[in-house]
């Protein structure tokens, strides 16, 4: 993976740092993307101070203009992009009566339309030159039912079956494209779904009230344990590997 250029979303959550990190470290030249621009910049300082090569680049992939501008500036900087991160994402917490087209509306423009976008953006440049890799973190809520998490699940439900797609079309390209489906990770976005310590118990052992089992491995995710899944799905390790969902949850969806 040396000198390969990669463009990853999201690069300033926890999940989006871990990958720039694995991949910076084989050498990979990143370019990390997020909104949170004063994040994205204490990321990238810090991982160019050790020694990794990480440009911070701030967009939006809710807007298609910020993400062209963005894989544009990223392959002026870099070179022509080998691979493409997809881990921008929300989470909106409700029942699905009391959810407002807002929420709705949101949840769609980052989990699943920002991928679309991103996507579109980088198979175009992919396919001229016939090669590529893409990989779109997803989530075993994709195929498992969630209580309160219904816009959540659905985007990357729809995420998920794009990303497939995309595949479908791009390989007569030689383009791969695959998901990595984290469950519960030890992120920002998992502890704010936490009201109390019950929380974290909750998520190991289940909620039966929820219908909700629990992580038969009996611990949370390490965003680099989802990271080290990334870095296989676009490596030449995994070359005849395309359309393929691989889970990081622990168990906790069962195996579906």
């Amino acid at each position: 993976m040396q000198n390969k250029v990669a463009l990853i979303t999201g690069a300033a959550g926890g999940i989006g740092a871990a990958v720039a990190r694995a991949l910076a470290a084989r050498g990979v030249l990143v370019a990390a993307v997020d909104r949170d621009a004063g994040r994205l910049a204490e990321l990238a300082g810090k991982l160019t101070a050790e020694g990794l090569s990480v440009v911070a680049i701030p967009a939006d992939v809710t807007d298609s203009a910020s993400v062209e501008e963005a894989v544009d500036t990223a392959e002026r900087r870099l070179g022509p992009l080998d691979y493409l991160v997809n881990t921008a994402g929300v989470l909106r917490l409700g029942e699905v009566r009391d959810f407002t087209d807002e929420d709705w509306h949101s949840t769609f423009s980052v989990n699943a339309d920002g991928v679309f976008r991103v996507s579109r953006a980088v198979v175009n440049r992919m396919i001229p030159r016939r090669s590529g890799a893409i990989v779109t973190v997803a989530s075993n809520a994709a195929t498992t039912p969630r209580s309160e998490m219904a816009a959540y699940a659905a985007s990357k439900a729809a995420a998920t079956l794009f990303t497939k797609s995309l595949g479908l079309e791009v390989a007569r390209y030689g383009i791969r494209c695959n998901l990595v489906a984290p469950g519960s990770t030890d992120t920002p976005m998992l502890s704010s779904m936490w009201h109390d310590e019950s929380g974290r118990a909750g998520t190991l052992e289940g909620r039966p009230d929820a219908y909700r089992v629990g992580i038969p491995l009996g611990k949370l995710a390490e965003p680099e344990d989802v990271a080290h899944a990334v870095v296989f799905l676009l490596s030449d390790e995994a070359g005849h590997i395309t359309l393929h969902d691989l889970t990081v949850d622990g168990g906790a969806g069962l195996g579906a």
